[in-house]
């Protein structure tokens, strides 16, 4: 199994059944950055990861670019379950945020994101101005990344070809161990 979705890809479309926080986007505008993260309730790592990408939000702000929190891979079983799931989280882990955050209980955002990427959650995609992927990986990596992706230098440098090439080993070789 290879990735399909990697730096330089166009981002696919956000298609979410429900805005928990912020207005619906459905679509990335032209000339604007956007960093998405993919999450669970269920994952361990997660929780913490939100933290941190509401203090980047903050650090950011007068950057324009915009954060949003995506929960694509919840285990509940019906999509009114999993939107009460997330919604909970949120308001206990993130109270009066300021990030859009959707929940996907369809599988669309997995099929058309994670899957692709070979990425489990948590896992964060910055979208560059040109509505392309900018990067893809563990949101931790942020703090380095993102500054690089404004000043417009990130995707065209070593650094972001060995942290594409590195994620993409990776994600093939979990994807052959599942597999065998």
């Amino acid at each position: 199994m290879t990735s399909s979705l990697n730096l330089g890809s166009p981002a696919p479309s956000i298609k979410v059944q429900n805005w928990l926080h912020g207005n619906p986007l459905s679509t990335f505008q032209l000339g604007n950055i956007y960093v998405v993260e993919f999450f669970s309730t269920t994952c361990g790592n997660c929780g913490p990861e939100l933290s941190d990408l509401a203090k980047l939000n903050k650090k950011f702000t007068d950057t324009g670019v915009e954060f949003i929190g995506i929960a694509a891979s919840e285990e509940a079983a019906t999509a009114d379950d999993a939107r009460a799931q997330v919604d909970a989280s949120i308001t206990k882990s993130l109270p009066n945020t300021n990030i859009r955050i959707g929940s996907d209980h369809s599988g669309e955002m997995d099929e058309d994101w994670l899957k692709p990427s070979l990425s489990l959650v948590p896992t964060v995609f910055v979208v560059d101005r040109d509505g392309r992927i900018a990067f893809i990986g563990d949101p931790v990596m942020l703090e380095d990344v993102l500054p690089k992706v404004i000043d417009g230098s990130w995707r065209a440098s070593a650094e972001a070809k060995n942290a594409e090439e590195e994620r993409i080993a990776k994600g093939e070789a979990r994807a052959a161990q599942i597999v065998s």
